[in-house]
């Protein structure tokens, strides 16, 4: 079976097509993860965490970051990264570390808050799309969360 291209005086038949999806393809994963590990970590600034608010606890729902704000950056100055596990919160210091604890299956994870946010009522804390799946299917898209500041 031939393919034809925009150039007729070339024609490439489907296992040469094959072939250089076969060689792009790679390629293409490598850039991409090479992006998005380069931009991962792109703030300066360290936070500290204020030792009082050591052992603070509250309940809710959590939600995920949707894909459009991919490499946007974050308040915290960051650029976000979906595969990083780290986490909005509206009210709690950037640098903070969270136990979020899914209430119906009690798995956990912890994240590093980077952001504000969630801006929709009802919802406690924004996750990237790694972390919730780490506690929960994300075909479920909210679930029942406990918050404990660890650190």
């Amino acid at each position: 079976m031939h393919i034809k291209l925009r150039d007729p005086k070339r024609v490439i038949t489907l296992i040469d097509y094959k072939r250089l999806r076969a060689i792009c393809l790679p390629l293409y994963v490598v850039a991409c993860l090479f992006i998005t590990f380069n931009f991962s970590g792109c703030s300066t600034k360290q936070y500290r965490t204020d030792p009082s608010l050591v052992g603070y606890s509250e309940q809710g729902i959590a939600s995920f970051y949707a894909m459009k704000f991919l490499f946007r950056k974050t308040a915290s100055g960051e650029h976000f990264n979906q595969f990083a596990l780290t986490a909005a919160h509206k009210t709690l210091p950037f640098g903070t570390k969270v136990r979020i604890t899914n209430l119906s299956n009690n798995k956990s994870v912890i994240v590093r808050i980077n952001d504000r946010g969630p801006f929709v009522k009802g919802r406690v804390i924004d996750l990237t799309r790694y972390a919730f799946s780490t506690i929960a299917n994300t075909d479920s898209g909210v679930i029942k969360v406990r918050i404990e500041v660890i650190a």
